[in-house]
């Protein structure tokens, strides 16, 4: 089964790939344009994701062996840095952050990810007006709502990195709480 979805929380991409696994889909691959191919199952498998940094060679091959010694499947991701998905035979030890402070780290990572995502679409940002038209604000009557209906779709495209910027806003802010949390105690 092929499934295509686009995530930008990377908690609720994760929990969407936990609830498939739920109904019997297990996660086989996952491209970087957002189809997940699943296939059915009997077993019950948890999946968990995790954010990296780039790493090495060789240091993601001792990543990949720790992760792979504890039971955990390596489903996708890129050597070069990014999300990587991890699954696994449900049991009593599903979580791949054994500590407070892996934890905290991870969530340190999600915010330096959300920040320069967060800083690439802010200097993206037209600008200028959303509505480029030339003459448009002068046009009359038909006219005018059928070039402004026109250009309507183009100014949301132009619109669309300031969104972004609130979004990955929020997922900084969402990260620091969580890191800031778990600092404290």
């Amino acid at each position: 089964m092929k499934k295509f979805k686009i995530f930008f929380d990377i908690e609720k991409e994760e929990q969407w790939l936990n609830e498939q696994l739920q109904k019997g889909y297990r996660c086989t691959n996952i491209s970087g344009l957002g189809i997940y191919i699943f296939e059915k199952t009997d077993k019950r498998y948890v999946m968990r994701l995790d954010y990296q940094d780039y790493l090495s060679k060789k240091k993601f091959k001792d990543y990949k062996g720790i992760y792979e010694d504890f039971g955990w499947i390596y489903i996708n991701g890129s050597w070069l840095g990014g999300i990587r998905y991890w699954q696994k035979e449900d049991n009593d030890q599903n979580e791949i952050f054994s500590d407070r402070q892996s934890k905290s780290n991870y969530y340190k990572r999600l915010m330096g990810y959300s920040f320069w995502l967060g800083m690439l679409f802010l200097v993206s940002m037209p600008d200028k007006g959303l509505y480029l038209a030339e003459g448009l604000w002068s046009m009359k009557g038909a006219l005018f709502w059928k070039a402004f209906l026109f250009e309507t779709p183009f100014a949301l495209l132009r619109l669309l990195p300031a969104l972004m910027v609130v979004f990955f806003g929020s997922s900084f802010y969402k990260a620091y709480r969580k890191y800031s949390m778990l600092k404290e105690k």
